[in-house]
């Protein structure tokens, strides 16, 4: 989890206890982009209170706050443990060998069934096979529609 999103989550946790960041991310060095999300879902006033409740970071960056959509970002062991049985996506900061069995040639994209979620990594039943990724090794992954 990136430092911004940290900091993120710390500035919400008294205004906005139940809002729950999904991903915070810079792009492009000028942008914060903020998927959030709401036991009661996401709304255009809930995004509206987010990004009011942010004035530090609007003060460096242009700050989007959205829903996550129906391809939700997934950067946290619990994120990956609540949609086992989920197709995701998932994408490597380098080359990861592209099954647990058999060696295989190595990639940096997996998209396939979430199989299983430790507090250390990810196992994903790709096409190339069952692979477990760290999730040190993780740069951006997200649920795929079905």
């Amino acid at each position: 989890m990136g430092t911004i999103q940290a900091d993120i989550e710390a500035r919400l946790a008294a205004s906005e206890p139940d809002v729950e960041v999904l991903l915070a991310e810079v792009v492009g060095g000028s942008t914060v982009r903020l998927f959030i999300d709401h036991p009661e879902g996401v709304t255009l006033g809930l995004c509206e209170r987010v990004t009011r409740a942010l004035p530090e970071v609007r003060e460096r960056y242009a700050l989007e706050v959205s829903s996550p959509g129906t391809e939700r970002p997934l950067s946290k062991p619990q994120h990956f443990r609540r949609y086992l049985g989920r197709r995701a996506r998932v994408r490597t900061y380098g080359d990861v060998r592209g099954a647990t069995e058999g060696g295989g040639r190595r990639h940096k994209s997996f998209t396939g069934e979430l199989v299983g979620a430790s507090e250390d990594g990810v196992t994903i039943a790709a096409e190339t096979g069952v692979v477990a990724i760290p999730y040190a090794e993780i740069h951006r992954s997200n649920l795929v529609e079905e």
